[in-house]
């Protein structure tokens, strides 16, 4: 995993299971119009196999070569990326350089937060005309925002992990469609073949994205790995905490 020098390579991480991933599920298999969630998203924390994953990401981490270790930390402000990102370099027994930056939060959903697909459709209608008009990648539901704003933010903040750690191994803890859109953004994507790498399910809690510039070209080695986690028994959730309707 090491990278070369003058690259920079990124360990893309997303959270581990959420006590909102949980909320999600449950809505959805209930076929509810709301989550019942008592945090605001952005201080949801992990549930108690989400803090497994963790510590089975840190055992992975750990069991690296010191040289092909991750260099700095820079991770979502919400409290399940955190909580992933110390709960894993505590397990793994090494620490680095850490930034939290706030244009690694997950997407925000307005006015439809905590509504599940048939909630928005019974309750607001007239966005789900709007959404199914515009399409996945442009709708901005009111408050919100759209998959396009995200990879407007993540522009801005992959141009700094670039310049500031250059030569570096850079570990992301962050969300779901954060890390398919860190792909559409250095891999100059489409918007077509970014929703493919999602077709079939969202990336996956506590998966590893790896990354690597050299030169002028991004390439990805591995993609939503859930390898670290066969040991632990029940299935990897794939709902994101409050945008189940993804």
């Amino acid at each position: 995993m090491s990278a070369e020098r003058g690259a920079v390579e990124l360990v893309l991480v997303r959270h581990g299971e959420s006590v909102g991933n949980l909320a999600a599920a449950a809505a959805a298999q209930a076929g509810a119009d709301r989550l019942e969630l008592d945090t605001r998203d952005a201080d949801t924390p992990l549930s108690a196999r989400g803090l497994e994953q963790a510590r089975a990401l840190g055992e992975w981490l750990g069991a690296l070569p010191p040289d092909e270790r991750p260099d700095v930390l820079w991770c979502s402000p919400y409290d399940r990326a955190r909580q992933t990102a110390e709960t894993a370099l505590a397990t793994a027994g090494f620490d680095v350089p850490r930034r939290i930056d706030e244009r690694l939060r997950d997407r925000e959903l307005g006015i439809t937060d905590r509504l599940t697909t048939s909630g928005i459709a019974r309750l607001l209608p007239e966005e789900a005309a709007r959404r199914a008009l515009l399409g996945k990648f442009y709708y901005r539901p009111p408050g919100g925002e759209s998959w396009a704003d995200v990879a407007l933010r993540l522009r801005s903040v992959l141009a700094d992990v670039d310049r500031r750690e250059d030569g570096r191994c850079v570990l992301v803890v962050t969300h779901d469609a954060v890390i398919a859109l860190v792909r559409y953004v250095l891999e100059d994507l489409t918007e077509t073949q970014l929703f493919d790498l999602v077709r079939e399910r969202s990336v996956r809690n506590a998966s590893v994205t790896i990354l690597t510039r050299g030169g002028d070209a991004w390439t990805t080695s591995r993609f939503d790995d859930v390898a670290h986690l066969a040991a632990l028994d029940a299935p990897v959730t794939e709902h994101e905490g409050t945008d189940p309707h993804e």
